[in-house]
């Protein structure tokens, strides 16, 4: 009986460690992101609006954004007061509804989100490089079943 329950406190105990190293993972690949984003004068909120913005090829509505962000009406317009105070984004009419707004993406704002992806990349390769002799479909799957 002893024997099961060192058994299970060893087994608890090495997925605890499993869990304490993934979440320092993840943190020190944010850090990396944000360092890597912050010498192109992005955040990940910045780049992922901007993405949205270059991959729709059209002006969107502040709605619309909020949604393909996923975050909240309010966050979205404080986010567009960031980017059109950095000169990255332009707010537009809207000519199907006057009462409402478009993010439209500026020449710079393409720019910095191509070289803000372009950030990205090279952290995802030395993240790939760092993972090199992992199963990442192994890995894939198992991260994938913590949702």
């Amino acid at each position: 009986m002893n024997k099961r329950r060192a058994a299970r406190r060893r087994g608890l105990a090495a997925s605890d460690d499993v869990m304490w190293s993934l979440m320092q993972a993840a943190h020190a690949v944010e850090s990396q992101l944000e360092e890597a984003l912050a010498q192109v004068e992005l955040s990940g909120a910045k780049l992922a609006a901007l993405t949205q913005l270059v991959e729709a090829g059209e002006p969107v509505a502040l709605g619309e954004l909020a949604a393909r962000c996923a975050c909240v009406r309010s966050n979205i317009t404080q986010l567009v007061d960031r980017l059109e105070a950095d000169k990255l984004v332009r707010r537009v009419d809207d000519a199907a509804d006057r009462r409402s707004l478009r993010a439209a993406i500026t020449p710079l704002g393409r720019e910095r989100q191509a070289a803000g992806a372009k950030k990205v990349d090279e952290v995802r390769r030395k993240l790939g490089k760092a993972l090199g002799a992992i199963d990442h479909a192994a890995l894939k799957r198992a991260l994938s079943d913590l949702d």
